[in-house]
């Protein structure tokens, strides 16, 4: 499948980021890549033969030049690909307020600030945007409550946007993953018995990868699939959808 000409993504040092960085990468696609961590981000960079940009995606005025320098890099931005994100889980009771603004602050503050900042660029060009959701945002699951909420938030925000920006060619789509095996939820599944329970809750019998998240990502992005947007595309195991027991 064809690789857009040039992408940024942010958050490109997490596990999904990097898997698409590569994937983009090896399609030949020009990358600026964006996140928090400098030196993981400064490493795969150098890896790939990419521009890094260091910026936390919580802070408007930070996301506000990133762009602009992103805009610099790459002259015309065809595809970015919003990989930041967190996992908390907690039930509502035991959630503090600075939990709750954290979550909403990483997972669906970070992303609007960055589609105000693409809106008006990318609306002259056209182009895709994907953000990363959570099958939390479309199942109920148990202590989920702040995650789910900016997450199905996002998903959203996904569709509102592809409806402002249609007439401009301006595509949007999220994808929504069930538990990937990355470093962001090792804390969830670090030891067997937490594993094995979290591979028996997808009707498939395991964890997703990040090379499968971004294979999800990839498709979005490419300029042959044009005639697709406002979507949540699935990939979560058949855990949204389906009751196998």
């Amino acid at each position: 499948m064809t690789a857009p000409k040039t992408a940024l993504i942010t958050g490109a040092n997490g596990g999904i980021g990097s898997a698409l960085a590569r994937k983009l990468s090896a399609g030949g696609t020009r990358l600026v890549l964006a996140g928090r961590n400098q030196e993981a981000l400064t490493s795969l960079a150098s890896e790939l033969g990419a521009k890094a940009l260091i910026c936390d995606f919580t802070h408007p005025d930070q996301v506000a030049a990133t762009i602009k320098d992103a805009i610099v890099e790459l002259g015309e931005i065809e595809a970015v690909a919003h990989c930041i994100g967190s996992i908390l889980l907690k039930p509502a009771h035991l959630t503090s307020v600075q939990d709750w603004q954290s979550v909403m602050d990483t997972n669906l503050n970070s992303a609007f600030y960055l589609l105000s900042q693409l809106g008006r660029p990318m609306s002259k060009t056209g182009g895709s945007i994907a953000f990363v959701t959570s099958v939390a945002a479309e199942k109920g699951l148990s202590n989920h409550e702040a995650i789910a909420s900016a997450k199905a938030g996002l998903a959203g925000l996904t569709r509102s946007a592809a409806a402002t920006y249609a007439k401009s060619q301006l595509r949007v789509n999220c994808v929504a993953p069930g538990l990937t095996d990355t470093p962001l939820a090792a804390p969830i599944i670090n030891n067997e018995s937490a594993r094995k329970f979290s591979e028996a809750m997808h009707p498939l019998g395991r964890l997703g990868t990040a090379e499968e998240i971004a294979n999800a990502l990839y498709f979005l992005l490419s300029p042959e699939n044009t005639w697709i947007t406002g979507q949540s595309l699935s990939v979560d195991g058949g855990l949204s959808s389906l009751q196998t027991k």
